[in-house]
């Protein structure tokens, strides 16, 4: 595939917020196999057509040709526990703060290139959640007041005849099949809602999302 020289830079996103890349599929870009998938803004806006180049590259794609595996084999199945049927899950990997960008014309179509390298890698995390909740996901880490928290093993959540209760069950379901997974984690909004996800150590944790991928205490219900 063919491109023009580059046609504009930028550093997008805050420098205080959250980004999410979205991987959908693969592309050869530079004669490199690399991600192609989505840009989740802090602000929401969100840009198509965006290629994950540099850094963990090759990690984003097994991590989510595993995950689309996985779903192919449990989606339409039932939960043991609360007898609804499993969801499609969506692995995304949040940068904190601004993202390099190139715009770059292939073929005459416009994608948006994220140069991978020139991000801190402290400053990357992966997750998983359900594929209808991403854009959910990421404003909950953008807002105020979100806590992170750990779901415990005799929660009454795991029983809830909804998605959020299936879910929970299904990232702890996922982490038994994926070597660097690990499920059983919330985002607790301040008005009440919950959103059950997983956590993707196969790209290295640090201190920046500390809260989010080692959550300190337990969710209640009741509280």
């Amino acid at each position: 595939m063919l491109h023009t020289a580059h046609e504009a830079s930028a550093q997008l996103g805050s420098p205080s917020g959250y980004e999410a890349f979205v991987p959908q599929n693969t592309i050869n870009y530079n004669g490199n196999t690399d991600p192609i998938g989505d840009l989740i803004l802090n602000n929401g806006t969100t840009l198509h057509n965006t290629i994950w180049n540099g850094q963990y590259a090759n990690t984003i794609i097994q991590n989510h040709n595993q995950i689309g595996q996985l779903n192919d084999q449990f989606v339409g199945q039932t939960d043991p526990v609360n007898h609804q049927q499993y969801v499609p899950l969506q692995d995304l990997y949040v940068i904190k703060g601004q993202v390099p960008i190139q715009q770059v014309t292939i073929n005459g179509q416009i994608y948006y290139v994220i140069e991978a390298n020139k991000i801190n890698p402290a400053n990357i995390a992966g997750f998983y959640t359900y594929q209808g909740w991403v854009p959910n996901f990421e404003v909950a880490m953008n807002t105020a007041g979100t806590i992170p928290e750990r779901v415990p093993g005799n929660s009454p959540v795991f029983t809830w005849t909804n998605i959020t209760g299936t879910l929970v069950y299904e990232t702890h379901l996922y982490q038994d099949y994926i070597r660097g997974f690990f499920g059983g984690a919330v985002l607790v909004q301040s008005n009440g809602t919950i959103i059950p996800y997983g956590i993707n150590t196969n790209i290295p944790t640090s201190a920046y999302f500390s809260n989010f991928t080692a959550p300190p205490q337990l969710y209640n219900p009741s509280s």
